[in-house]
């Protein structure tokens, strides 16, 4: 296998004795787009500029194509990097119209060559009818697509973009979103997208990133991610999750809501994290009352409460009414179980779940 369009491994950066990134790697692919998922502050943005060049490291090496580019003693510079970046204003040159921005970066070639690369570069972004307009005349949906027609002028090895739509809201974010991500898909280059909002992480990722307090917490799918995710911490980073006491005695984990597998796992206290969809109400079930009820559009928030625990549901049926008495369970595909002996570890540390039979 050719190695990775872009390579980090066990990559640290500090500001003050303070670790805005500790021991990150992941690998960037041709073809691929991954997307870097967490909470403002926790370090995505610091990690691209690594990767850019922007920054020196403290720990650790990050290569491109296989070749070496950063180390705690010496740093290739940005432009020598063949990596595309772009910003969340997107930094557009004022002064330059939007055929003279998409080729700003191609004067080394022939005025032919440059005149052909930029034409292409229009037609893919369906720019052609604003190729003479200027930055401030244009939205900022067309900004982004200038942007973005830049940072690929250059045919780079990896695209890097920080939170490129989050300017942008409801329809016309959806809308731009799909018109970029095709274009991104059809250059084939290796795509990393910084993103805080977990919805559009899973929708546009081939693969998934996530990260907290400078630490990557997991990589893999966005399934995977979702269902099976490494701590409870990597769990809320991609949507609501509830944590429920458990007990696991051979192999099962009984918890105030039902009982679900727990192979594996020795016996002991434990934590279940809970998905709201996880949660249905069945014959088979625990018995429990119906505490609370919200409407939200598409679904029904239901709060259910058992042996003094609460639980909220997320539910597209009618839902019960308030101080009704139910029987619930729980779906083992989207409840996970840790062992409290690794789930009281730092939230930051990958710990182990179960994989249910649904999973096996």
């Amino acid at each position: 296998m050719s190695p990775p369009a872009l390579s980090v491994r066990e990559v640290s950066r500090f500001y003050g004795g303070r670790a805005a990134v500790a021991d990150a790697s992941l690998d960037l692919r041709a073809g691929r787009i991954t997307c870097l998922l967490g909470p403002s502050g926790c370090g995505k943005s610091t990690l691209l500029r690594l990767m850019a060049g922007l920054e020196p490291i403290d720990a650790g090496e990050i290569a491109i194509d296989g070749k070496v580019v950063s180390t705690p003693t010496g740093i290739v510079p940005p432009e020598d990097r063949g990596i595309g970046l772009v910003f969340q204003d997107f930094a557009l040159f004022p002064h330059l119209n939007v055929t003279d921005n998409i080729g700003f970066g191609l004067k080394a070639v022939s005025a032919e060559s440059r005149r052909q690369q930029v034409a292409a570069l229009l037609t893919r972004f369906q720019l052609e009818h604003l190729a003479g307009s200027w930055p401030h005349m244009l939205s900022g949906g067309e900004q982004q697509r200038v942007a973005i027609a830049r940072a690929l002028a250059r045919a780079p090895a990896a695209l890097l973009l920080d939170e490129p739509f989050s300017g942008l809201d409801g329809h016309l974010r959806s809308a731009v979103r799909q018109s970029v991500l095709a274009d991104l898909r059809a250059a084939a280059a290796a795509v990393l997208i910084v993103t805080h909002d977990p919805e559009e992480a899973m929708l546009i990722a081939d693969d998934l990133l996530l990260m907290a307090q400078g630490r990557i917490l997991q990589a893999g799918s966005p399934e995977d991610c979702y269902l099976r995710p490494a701590s409870i911490a990597a769990a809320r980073l991609l949507g609501e999750a509830s944590v429920l006491p458990a007990r696991i005695e051979g192999g099962a984990a009984h918890t105030p809501f039902g009982i679900v597998p727990a192979r594996g796992l020795p016996d002991g206290q434990a934590s279940a994290m809970v998905r709201p969809e996880a949660v249905r109400i069945a014959e088979n079930g625990a018995s429990a009352m119906v505490c609370d009820v919200r409407f939200g559009g598409a679904f029904h928030l239901v709060t259910f409460l058992s042996e003094g625990t609460a639980l909220t549901a997320r539910t597209t049926g009618s839902p019960p009414p308030t101080g009704a008495l139910v029987k619930v369970a729980l779906d083992p595909a989207r409840t996970v179980i840790y062992a409290d002996a690794l789930a009281g570890r730092q939230s930051h540390e990958p710990i182990r779940h179960f994989e249910s039979e649904s999973q096996a």
